[in-house]
């Protein structure tokens, strides 16, 4: 099934939207289906595209025939760095703690946040992500906010967060800037953010380019069970002005 063109079902929409009715709304726009995985040790259903790779195809194809405002859908699998911040995780105190993840994807570093305890806005910068995670969480509904959050455009207002998550958000240069702007807005006084990855070798630079606008920098690293010899790293970041 073709990636949809239609981004947008709003917030409003949604209050009184049954999950029969977001489920139906969810299969007219792309291919999804049920993913068992384990979320903060705990056994977890994820909604999530069926055919991910098909989706990036056919944004690809679209692109190069010239169509403009096609969102590659990276959006639509589950990357390792989200189970290795998930992993982290158990080193911070974060139960009833107000928690915000960027580009949240299919919403697993949140979900993790969310069953430890807090109260978890989950966050990405389109809409179709933020309809599967309506669904995954739709038992924890009261528990967590969605909605829509593009870095350095958006905002939440009268709302800052001790904790700020993101997994795999580093990879864009040209994102730096908003993703600094991003998190200057959103991080409480005294809190942290932390950002995973795979190591990738940009993230190296964002780690060079990130303390030179003012903030420390600590970094982690996570062995996941699935391949202990490509681990994780985490980036934690606190405000050095």
């Amino acid at each position: 099934m073709p990636y949809s063109r239609d981004n947008m079902i709003m917030n409003s929409d949604l209050e009184n939207t049954t999950l029969d009715q977001l489920t139906s709304a969810v299969s007219e726009k792309f291919a999804w289906k049920w993913d068992e995985i384990s979320i903060a040790d705990q056994p977890f259903k994820l909604a999530v595209a069926s055919d991910p790779d098909a989706m990036l195809i056919d944004a690809c194809e679209r692109q190069d025939a010239g169509e403009e405002g096609v969102i590659d859908p990276f959006w639509a699998t589950t990357w390792r760095a989200a189970a290795g911040l998930d992993r982290f995780l158990d080193q911070v105190e974060i139960k009833d703690t107000p928690v915000l993840e960027l580009g949240c994807g299919t919403g697993h570093a949140g979900i993790a946040a969310m069953l430890r305890g807090a109260q978890v806005t989950l966050t990405d910068g389109v809409d179709d992500p933020l309809l599967l995670v309506r669904m995954s969480v739709w038992e924890q509904r009261d528990q967590c906010t969605i909605q829509r959050l593009r870095f350095g455009i958006d905002k939440i207002e009268d709302q800052s967060f001790p904790i700020i998550l993101g997994s795999d958000v580093t990879y864009l240069r040209q994102l730096w800037p908003e993703l600094d702007v991003c998190l200057r807005q959103h991080l409480a006084p005294g809190g942290q953010v932390l950002l995973s990855d795979p190591y990738r070798f940009i993230a190296n630079e964002f780690r060079e380019w990130i303390q030179k606008h003012d903030w420390l920098y600590t970094e982690h690293k996570i062995e996941l069970a699935d391949d202990p010899e490509h681990p994780i790293r985490i980036m934690q970041l606190t405000d050095a002005r």
